[in-house]
């Protein structure tokens, strides 16, 4: 079972850029639901994007209208990234990444696994998180 890793985090001016990355050794979570969510002090949990299977070589990618075309989502087989322009205050929070599952590569075509979901509670495994904060 793999372990996934955030990375890239930091504190930045308002107006800037910041690339996150989730990486995760062997092929733990590729061709998995992957997904991007943030948690704000004394807010809830914010999912943000994810990328999931589309059966085609490239990913199938869905963002929250709350950040669509700030964020970008892209991924490779082994690792995700969220892309973050014209970073705002409000952006400040603790960013994960989330798997729906594990070894998805081996799984069905017809498991959900694969397939990326706007619903925290569809993923199974989460990163430790990455800590962004935004000066205004």
């Amino acid at each position: 079972q793999g372990q996934l890793t955030e990375s890239g985090g930091g504190l930045v001016q308002a107006g800037d850029s910041l690339r996150l990355s989730c990486t995760w050794t062997g092929d733990s979570f590729s061709m998995c639901g992957l997904g991007w969510f943030r948690q704000a002090p004394g807010k809830e949990r914010e999912f943000l994007g994810a990328s999931g299977w589309s059966g085609r070589r490239e990913y199938d990618v869905g963002y929250a209208d709350s950040v669509k075309g700030r964020f970008t989502i892209s991924r490779d087989d082994a690792a995700m990234y969220l892309e973050m322009n014209n970073l705002k205050h409000e952006d400040t929070a603790v960013y994960y990444c989330a798997a729906r599952g594990t070894l998805c590569s081996r799984r069905s075509i017809y498991d959900n696994s694969r397939y990326f979901s706007k619903i925290s509670d569809d993923y199974k495994y989460w990163g430790q998180g990455t800590q962004v904060a935004v000066s205004s």
